[in-house]
């Protein structure tokens, strides 16, 4: 014995329809024993013979045992069984175990059985009620019996169709959880990689746009043998882009330690106003600049625009003192209603004139094309005529500027 209930423990489902198949044989046991078994009393005793109750309340039995593994069949069996024991007169332990068949294939059978079960019963109900009356001569009897075994038929249906009802509407809500956490999965990740590729941008703005200028300018102090005045000035030039490097880094260092409360100061150390130290750094690595900067006092800019113009137009003359030395360019910057206007040009040169520098990755052009995208803007860089130009329009109005 302990080794079948061993056995049973391991399949859940068997062991539930076991304890429920007991428990429907000991009570339908104990109204047989004390003769309460008869839905109805007729004042006659039952002519039908006790062994074919207890057979037809056990074979319902045993369909019992397939009601969660065949729902439909399990109902469909059963009902023929209700049938045979009704013909007979309807006895109360073989409509109880009808009664959990209905209920268990209304809340686990398929849903179209599910949709279909208060129809079915009811025109099964109806169908033993016009058989009764025909077979029975006394009329009270079948319309008795039809009342009170209407509670079994309609109550099973309907308390099964709630708890499904229920049940279905909290797997929705699961995956409704289930979708939001996905989606939110999803937004974390898109924002580490957002910030990651910002991160990066900084970090090549500062380097390859700091260190290329220092390469540069120490390129040119070597090759100066008589010329201490303008040594000393590209050397103070070099002094200045490393300082300005330092505080760059030490301002990233400061907002990823922040706890999210950086000021805009924090996060643009660098604005429009620190133009003419990007152009006289310019000037050091040998490059004519000429500069031409239309801003509305009355209309300050957002930090994002304002940052994103400094570091297109850096990254431009880092790039005109790598591949076009000892050039001229000209920067202009115009503020014109709601758009930023920048645009750098300069000379056209040779390949020949291109400085290489290791290290540097060449991304120039992807990270100033992705910053103008950010703030909403657009970028454009190429050839023209005789120059090379860069240009982006930035919008200074609007929830990206």
């Amino acid at each position: 014995m302990l080794d079948v209930m061993l056995k049973l423990s391991r399949w859940p489902l068997l062991s539930q329809e076991a304890l429920i198949v007991g428990a429907s044989v000991v009570t339908g046991g104990l109204l047989y024993l004390a003769d309460l078994y008869p839905l109805y009393v007729t004042g006659t005793a039952d002519l039908a013979p006790m062994w074919l109750r207890v057979a037809l309340f056990i074979a319902i039995c045993i369909v019992e045992f397939f009601r969660r593994l065949a729902p439909a069949a399990a109902l469909s069996l059963g009902g023929v069984i209700l049938a045979v024991d009704c013909f007979h007169g309807p006895t109360i332990p073989v409509l109880l175990v009808f009664a959990d068949l209905l209920y268990t294939a209304t809340l686990y059978g398929p849903r179209r059985l599910h949709r279909q079960m208060a129809p079915i019963a009811a025109v099964g109900l109806l169908a033993l009620i016009t058989l009764a009356f025909v077979l029975q001569r006394d009329w009270r009897v079948p319309l008795i019996a039809a009342v009170t075994a209407l509670p079994f038929i309609v109550i099973p249906i309907w308390w099964a169709a709630n708890v499904r009802q229920h049940r279905d509407i909290a797997e929705v809500e699961r995956a409704n959880a289930a979708q939001l956490a996905q989606i939110a999965r999803l937004d974390r990740s898109a924002a580490i990689v957002a910030e990651r590729a910002r991160m990066a941008r900084d970090l090549h703005d500062i380097i390859a746009g700091h260190l290329s200028a220092i390469a540069i300018q120490s390129e040119a102090v070597l090759a100066m043998d008589d010329d201490p005045g303008t040594a000393r000035r590209v050397l103070a030039a070099v002094r200045l882009n490393s300082v300005q490097a330092l505080e760059e880094m030490g301002a990233m260092v400061r907002l990823l330690r922040a706890d999210g409360t950086a000021s805009d100061e924090t996060m643009a150390p660098t604005r429009l106003s620190d133009l003419p130290k990007l152009v006289e750094s310019a000037r050091a690595s040998g490059i004519e600049v000429e500069v031409e900067c239309q801003l509305d006092d009355d209309v300050p800019l957002p930090a994002a625009v304002d940052l994103t113009a400094y570091r297109i137009t850096q990254e431009a003359l880092t790039n005109v003192a790598k591949h076009a030395p000892q050039t001229k360019a000209l920067v202009d910057i115009r503020q014109q209603l709601d758009v930023l206007i920048v645009r750098v040009a300069n000379d056209l040169a040779g390949t020949s004139a291109t400085v290489a520098h290791p290290g540097v990755s060449h991304r120039g052009l992807l990270n100033m094309r992705e910053r103008a995208a950010v703030v909403g803007g657009s970028f454009s860089a190429g050839p023209d005529g005789s120059s090379w130009q860069v240009r982006a329009i930035l919008p200074t109005t609007g929830s990206q500027a």
